[in-house]
């Protein structure tokens, strides 16, 4: 029996010279890294992360179902407290409530394309950019109670800027979560760097806890600061400390 030749310049492995050229080039592409390059961010709306948490799934159950299912479980806390919830003062607090508290944590419908919607420029700056005093509120998980206060944002672009004003919808993205504010400080420099690759990243942010000042140990006046420093922030002493000294101004 006479071997028939393989085709198209085949290999033994049945693969093409093209083919094994292109996977060459593939894996090339794979070692070229950006300046600096962060893990993907996850959301409850992102298709692609499988067995999340069903109580975070909101999507998949309507505003309205979430809404009434809160709002009875808002009754029975006033109920629980030692409130009559039939009383006229308290009759609508539920309803109220639940709408409330879907509005402090609206963030989990959001995820970072969406809010994009290509806002990224090529720009060829290279020189630092800082939003800072951008308002800040949200709810600390462990008690549900709200803390507040300012987030400044600084970064050095690497041919691409966000428009100024996604920097603010950013924060707003991840406070309207339960949160604290460790992780809500590396959320926000993770996100930046997922949105324009820049070469550094330095975000702080200055709150005051409800749960530090109306109950607990209860200090009015006790305010936490973090930060996050990625990429030159983190490298360069100097870069950090301009970073540091313009927000203060």
């Amino acid at each position: 029996t006479v071997e028939q030749p393989h085709q198209n310049g085949s290999g033994a492995n049945g693969s093409t010279k093209e083919e094994k050229d292109e996977s060459k080039a593939v894996v090339l592409a794979s070692t070229q890294t950006s300046p600096l390059r962060a893990p993907a961010l996850l959301t409850p709306s992102s298709p692609e992360i499988p067995n999340f948490p069903k109580s975070l799934q909101r999507k998949l159950v309507t505003n309205e179902d979430r809404l009434a299912d809160t709002a009875k479980m808002y009754r029975q806390i006033i109920e629980n407290v030692g409130e009559d919830p039939t009383r006229q003062g308290v009759l609508k607090t539920p309803e109220r409530a639940a709408k409330a508290m879907m509005f402090f944590t609206k963030g989990y419908e959001d995820n970072l394309s969406e809010l994009l919607n290509g806002a990224v420029f090529d720009e060829d700056h290279d020189e630092m950019v800082i939003v800072k005093d951008i308002e800040m509120f949200s709810l600390c998980e462990h008690h549900l109670v709200p803390f507040l206060g300012k987030v400044h944002i600084g970064y050095l672009p690497n041919k691409k800027v966000l428009g100024l004003s996604k920097l603010a919808r950013i924060v707003e993205m991840f406070s309207r979560r339960l949160q604290v504010q460790e992780r809500l400080t590396k959320q926000i420099a993770t996100a930046m760097v997922q949105a324009v690759q820049p070469t550094g990243v330095a975000v702080v942010i200055e709150a005051s806890h409800m749960c530090m000042v109306m109950r607990g140990v209860q200090k009015i006046n006790a305010t936490t600061t973090t930060s996050c420093m990625l990429g030159v922030f983190r490298d360069d002493p100097k870069t950090r400390e301009e970073f540091l000294n313009l927000i203060k101004k």
